[in-house]
Protein backbone atom coordinates (compact mmCIF):
# COMPACT_ATOMS: atom_id res chain seq x y z
CA UNK A 1 0.00 0.00 0.00
CA UNK A 2 2.82 2.37 0.88
CA UNK A 3 4.58 1.63 -2.40
CA UNK A 4 1.44 2.37 -4.40
CA UNK A 5 1.08 5.73 -2.69
CA UNK A 6 4.70 6.55 -3.47
CA UNK A 7 4.22 5.85 -7.15
CA UNK A 8 1.05 7.92 -7.44
CA UNK A 9 1.64 11.50 -8.74
CA UNK A 10 1.42 14.15 -6.07
CA UNK A 11 -0.77 17.25 -6.58
CA UNK A 12 2.28 19.47 -6.91
CA UNK A 13 3.73 17.25 -9.63
CA UNK A 14 0.44 17.31 -11.56
CA UNK A 15 0.28 21.10 -11.41
CA UNK A 16 3.88 21.32 -12.58
CA UNK A 17 3.21 19.08 -15.56
CA UNK A 18 0.03 21.01 -16.41
CA UNK A 19 2.07 24.23 -16.48
CA UNK A 20 4.45 22.96 -19.15
CA UNK A 21 2.17 23.76 -22.14
CA UNK A 22 1.89 27.38 -20.98
CA UNK A 23 5.66 27.57 -20.42
CA UNK A 24 6.33 26.10 -23.86
CA UNK A 25 3.86 28.48 -25.51
CA UNK A 26 5.47 31.48 -23.78
CA UNK A 27 8.96 30.35 -24.77
CA UNK A 28 8.09 29.77 -28.43
CA UNK A 29 5.81 32.75 -29.07
CA UNK A 30 7.27 35.39 -26.73
CA UNK A 31 10.76 34.69 -25.40
CA UNK A 32 12.22 33.33 -28.66
CA UNK A 33 10.82 36.18 -30.84
CA UNK A 34 12.06 38.69 -28.27
CA UNK A 35 15.57 37.24 -28.42
CA UNK A 36 15.48 37.33 -32.22
CA UNK A 37 14.24 40.94 -32.19
CA UNK A 38 17.03 41.98 -29.81
CA UNK A 39 19.59 40.33 -32.08
CA UNK A 40 18.19 41.91 -35.25
CA UNK A 41 18.27 45.36 -33.63
CA UNK A 42 22.08 45.15 -33.60
CA UNK A 43 22.42 43.96 -37.20
CA UNK A 44 23.71 46.19 -39.96
CA UNK A 45 21.54 47.07 -42.94
CA UNK A 46 23.39 47.41 -46.20
CA UNK A 47 22.04 47.61 -49.75
CA UNK A 48 18.52 46.87 -48.57
CA UNK A 49 19.43 43.67 -46.73
CA UNK A 50 20.46 42.76 -43.19
CA UNK A 51 23.92 41.51 -42.33
CA UNK A 52 24.73 39.84 -39.02
CA UNK A 53 27.38 42.43 -38.21
CA UNK A 54 26.92 43.74 -34.69
CA UNK A 55 26.62 47.51 -34.50
CA UNK A 56 25.07 50.20 -32.33
CA UNK A 57 24.33 52.44 -35.31
CA UNK A 58 20.64 51.54 -35.33
CA UNK A 59 20.19 52.86 -31.79
CA UNK A 60 22.28 55.95 -32.56
CA UNK A 61 20.19 56.57 -35.67
CA UNK A 62 16.94 56.31 -33.73
CA UNK A 63 17.96 58.83 -31.06
CA UNK A 64 19.48 61.27 -33.54
CA UNK A 65 16.76 61.39 -36.20
CA UNK A 66 14.15 63.98 -35.38
CA UNK A 67 11.24 62.34 -37.18
CA UNK A 68 11.74 59.05 -35.31
CA UNK A 69 11.94 60.75 -31.94
CA UNK A 70 8.94 62.88 -32.88
CA UNK A 71 6.87 59.72 -33.34
CA UNK A 72 7.80 58.61 -29.82
CA UNK A 73 7.04 62.06 -28.36
CA UNK A 74 3.69 62.17 -30.18
CA UNK A 75 2.77 58.77 -28.77
CA UNK A 76 3.69 59.83 -25.25
CA UNK A 77 1.66 63.04 -25.51
CA UNK A 78 -1.42 61.28 -26.90
CA UNK A 79 -1.13 58.47 -24.34
CA UNK A 80 -0.71 60.77 -21.35
CA UNK A 81 -3.57 63.01 -22.47
CA UNK A 82 -5.83 60.00 -22.99
CA UNK A 83 -4.94 58.54 -19.60
CA UNK A 84 -5.51 61.79 -17.71
CA UNK A 85 -8.83 62.54 -19.41
CA UNK A 86 -10.03 58.97 -18.94
CA UNK A 87 -9.22 59.05 -15.21
CA UNK A 88 -10.91 62.43 -14.75
CA UNK A 89 -14.09 61.25 -16.47
CA UNK A 90 -14.16 57.72 -15.06
CA UNK A 91 -13.60 58.44 -11.36
CA UNK A 92 -16.80 60.47 -10.75
CA UNK A 93 -18.81 57.91 -12.69
CA UNK A 94 -17.37 55.03 -10.68
CA UNK A 95 -17.85 56.93 -7.41
CA UNK A 96 -21.53 57.66 -8.08
CA UNK A 97 -22.07 54.11 -9.23
CA UNK A 98 -20.48 52.63 -6.11
CA UNK A 99 -21.99 54.88 -3.43
CA UNK A 100 -25.12 56.48 -4.87
CA UNK A 101 -26.74 53.73 -6.93
CA UNK A 102 -28.56 50.70 -5.57
CA UNK A 103 -27.10 47.25 -6.11
CA UNK A 104 -29.89 46.35 -8.51
CA UNK A 105 -29.22 49.29 -10.81
CA UNK A 106 -25.47 48.88 -10.51
CA UNK A 107 -25.66 45.60 -12.44
CA UNK A 108 -27.68 47.20 -15.23
CA UNK A 109 -25.39 50.22 -15.49
CA UNK A 110 -22.27 48.02 -15.47
CA UNK A 111 -23.77 45.99 -18.29
CA UNK A 112 -24.27 49.19 -20.29
CA UNK A 113 -20.75 50.29 -19.41
CA UNK A 114 -19.15 47.23 -20.98
CA UNK A 115 -21.12 47.50 -24.23
CA UNK A 116 -18.19 49.25 -26.01
CA UNK A 117 -16.13 46.08 -25.41
CA UNK A 118 -18.63 44.05 -27.45
CA UNK A 119 -17.95 45.86 -30.70
CA UNK A 120 -14.89 45.61 -32.92
CA UNK A 121 -12.08 48.09 -32.40
CA UNK A 122 -12.17 48.93 -36.11
CA UNK A 123 -15.95 49.43 -36.08
CA UNK A 124 -15.72 51.84 -33.13
CA UNK A 125 -13.02 53.87 -34.84
CA UNK A 126 -14.94 54.18 -38.11
CA UNK A 127 -18.10 55.05 -36.17
CA UNK A 128 -16.32 58.00 -34.57
CA UNK A 129 -14.95 58.98 -37.97
CA UNK A 130 -18.51 59.20 -39.29
CA UNK A 131 -19.48 61.38 -36.33
CA UNK A 132 -16.59 63.87 -36.38
CA UNK A 133 -15.88 64.06 -40.13
CA UNK A 134 -16.45 67.31 -42.02
CA UNK A 135 -19.85 66.13 -43.26
CA UNK A 136 -20.56 64.02 -40.19
CA UNK A 137 -23.27 64.09 -37.59
CA UNK A 138 -21.54 66.47 -35.16
CA UNK A 139 -20.78 69.21 -37.70
CA UNK A 140 -24.23 68.83 -39.24
CA UNK A 141 -25.88 69.29 -35.84
CA UNK A 142 -23.76 72.31 -34.88
CA UNK A 143 -24.35 73.95 -38.24
CA UNK A 144 -28.08 73.33 -38.05
CA UNK A 145 -28.47 74.99 -34.65
CA UNK A 146 -26.17 77.87 -35.60
CA UNK A 147 -23.32 77.34 -33.14
CA UNK A 148 -20.68 77.27 -35.89
CA UNK A 149 -20.47 78.96 -39.29
CA UNK A 150 -18.26 76.33 -40.96
CA UNK A 151 -17.46 72.67 -40.22
CA UNK A 152 -14.97 71.96 -37.48
CA UNK A 153 -11.75 70.19 -38.41
CA UNK A 154 -11.77 67.26 -36.02
CA UNK A 155 -11.32 64.15 -38.16
CA UNK A 156 -7.73 63.17 -38.99
CA UNK A 157 -6.33 65.17 -36.10
CA UNK A 158 -4.93 64.37 -32.67
CA UNK A 159 -8.25 65.41 -31.13
CA UNK A 160 -10.08 62.66 -33.01
CA UNK A 161 -7.51 60.07 -31.94
CA UNK A 162 -7.77 61.08 -28.28
CA UNK A 163 -11.57 61.12 -28.51
CA UNK A 164 -11.63 57.56 -29.83
CA UNK A 165 -9.25 56.38 -27.13
CA UNK A 166 -11.05 58.14 -24.27
CA UNK A 167 -14.42 56.74 -25.33
CA UNK A 168 -13.08 53.22 -24.88
CA UNK A 169 -10.88 53.63 -21.83
CA UNK A 170 -13.34 55.60 -19.69
CA UNK A 171 -15.36 52.41 -19.41
CA UNK A 172 -12.27 50.31 -18.65
CA UNK A 173 -11.18 52.71 -15.92
CA UNK A 174 -14.71 52.85 -14.53
CA UNK A 175 -14.68 49.09 -14.05
CA UNK A 176 -11.28 48.99 -12.31
CA UNK A 177 -12.05 51.95 -10.06
CA UNK A 178 -15.53 50.66 -9.23
CA UNK A 179 -14.09 47.24 -8.34
CA UNK A 180 -11.79 48.99 -5.84
CA UNK A 181 -14.40 51.37 -4.42
CA UNK A 182 -16.89 48.64 -3.49
CA UNK A 183 -14.16 46.95 -1.42
CA UNK A 184 -13.80 49.97 0.88
CA UNK A 185 -15.42 49.17 4.20
CA UNK A 186 -18.39 51.36 5.06
CA UNK A 187 -17.20 51.45 8.69
CA UNK A 188 -14.32 53.72 7.66
CA UNK A 189 -16.71 56.25 6.18
CA UNK A 190 -19.11 56.08 9.14
CA UNK A 191 -16.27 56.50 11.62
CA UNK A 192 -15.00 59.57 9.79
CA UNK A 193 -18.49 61.09 9.65
CA UNK A 194 -19.00 60.43 13.37
CA UNK A 195 -15.79 62.36 14.02
CA UNK A 196 -17.19 65.34 12.11
CA UNK A 197 -15.57 64.86 8.71
CA UNK A 198 -17.44 66.36 5.78
CA UNK A 199 -18.19 64.40 2.60
CA UNK A 200 -15.36 66.20 0.85
CA UNK A 201 -12.95 65.33 3.66
CA UNK A 202 -14.05 61.68 3.58
CA UNK A 203 -13.46 61.63 -0.16
CA UNK A 204 -10.06 63.29 0.09
CA UNK A 205 -8.69 61.52 3.17
CA UNK A 206 -10.25 58.04 2.97
CA UNK A 207 -11.91 57.09 -0.30
CA UNK A 208 -9.38 58.60 -2.70
CA UNK A 209 -6.25 57.07 -1.05
CA UNK A 210 -7.90 53.66 -0.74
CA UNK A 211 -9.05 53.71 -4.36
CA UNK A 212 -5.65 54.58 -5.83
CA UNK A 213 -4.83 50.93 -6.64
CA UNK A 214 -7.88 50.77 -8.89
CA UNK A 215 -6.90 54.03 -10.55
CA UNK A 216 -3.35 52.70 -11.01
CA UNK A 217 -4.47 49.46 -12.64
CA UNK A 218 -6.85 51.22 -15.02
CA UNK A 219 -4.36 53.97 -15.85
CA UNK A 220 -1.60 51.47 -16.52
CA UNK A 221 -3.80 49.37 -18.80
CA UNK A 222 -4.85 52.55 -20.59
CA UNK A 223 -1.23 53.58 -21.03
CA UNK A 224 -0.09 50.20 -22.34
CA UNK A 225 -2.93 49.69 -24.83
CA UNK A 226 -2.93 53.30 -26.05
CA UNK A 227 0.78 53.66 -26.68
CA UNK A 228 0.89 50.40 -28.62
CA UNK A 229 -2.31 50.85 -30.61
CA UNK A 230 -2.09 51.16 -34.38
CA UNK A 231 -5.72 51.03 -35.53
CA UNK A 232 -7.23 54.08 -33.84
CA UNK A 233 -4.48 56.59 -34.79
CA UNK A 234 -4.44 55.24 -38.34
CA UNK A 235 -8.20 55.61 -38.83
CA UNK A 236 -9.02 58.71 -36.79
CA UNK A 237 -5.68 60.49 -36.96
CA UNK A 238 -4.81 59.63 -40.53
CA UNK A 239 -1.26 60.42 -41.56
CA UNK A 240 -1.21 63.97 -40.25
CA UNK A 241 0.67 62.91 -37.12
CA UNK A 242 2.72 59.73 -36.96
CA UNK A 243 2.77 57.80 -33.69
CA UNK A 244 5.32 55.16 -32.73
CA UNK A 245 3.24 52.11 -33.87
CA UNK A 246 2.70 53.75 -37.26
CA UNK A 247 6.40 54.59 -37.49
CA UNK A 248 7.30 50.96 -36.78
CA UNK A 249 4.92 49.80 -39.49
CA UNK A 250 6.42 52.29 -41.95
CA UNK A 251 9.89 50.94 -41.26
CA UNK A 252 8.68 47.45 -42.14
CA UNK A 253 6.34 48.12 -45.07
CA UNK A 254 8.07 51.01 -46.86
CA UNK A 255 11.72 50.74 -45.91
CA UNK A 256 11.99 47.02 -45.10
CA UNK A 257 14.26 48.15 -42.27
CA UNK A 258 13.68 45.34 -39.79
CA UNK A 259 16.61 46.44 -37.65
CA UNK A 260 15.17 49.91 -37.04
CA UNK A 261 11.71 48.46 -36.46
CA UNK A 262 13.24 46.16 -33.83
CA UNK A 263 14.99 49.09 -32.16
CA UNK A 264 11.78 51.10 -31.99
CA UNK A 265 9.82 48.12 -30.67
CA UNK A 266 12.41 47.50 -27.95
CA UNK A 267 12.41 51.17 -26.95
CA UNK A 268 8.62 51.03 -26.71
CA UNK A 269 8.81 47.85 -24.63
CA UNK A 270 11.38 49.37 -22.26
CA UNK A 271 9.22 52.46 -21.87
CA UNK A 272 6.18 50.37 -20.95
CA UNK A 273 8.30 48.34 -18.51
CA UNK A 274 9.54 51.52 -16.82
CA UNK A 275 5.98 52.81 -16.45
CA UNK A 276 4.92 49.47 -14.99
CA UNK A 277 7.69 49.60 -12.38
CA UNK A 278 6.68 53.14 -11.40
CA UNK A 279 3.02 52.18 -11.02
CA UNK A 280 3.81 49.02 -9.10
CA UNK A 281 6.16 50.72 -6.67
CA UNK A 282 4.27 53.91 -5.87
CA UNK A 283 0.62 52.94 -6.34
CA UNK A 284 0.89 49.28 -5.33
CA UNK A 285 -1.17 47.73 -8.09
CA UNK A 286 -0.90 44.29 -6.55
CA UNK A 287 -3.25 45.30 -3.72
CA UNK A 288 -6.27 45.85 -5.93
Amino acid sequence: MTANRATQPQPFDMVRWMAWPAVLFTAVFFILPLIVMIGVSFWDRKAGSLAAAWTMQNYVKFFTRDFLLAALVNSLEVTLLTTVLAVILAYPFAYVLAFNVSRRWQKIILLLAILPFWTSYVVRSYSWLLIVSENGFLNGLLLRIGLIAEPLKIAYTRYATVLGFVHFFVMLLTLTIYANLIQISGSYIKAAQDLGASRLTVLRRIILPLSLPGVAVGAFLTFVITIGDYVTPQILGGNTEVLIPQAIMLQIVRSADWAMASVMSLVLMLLVTAVYLVFQRHLRMDRL
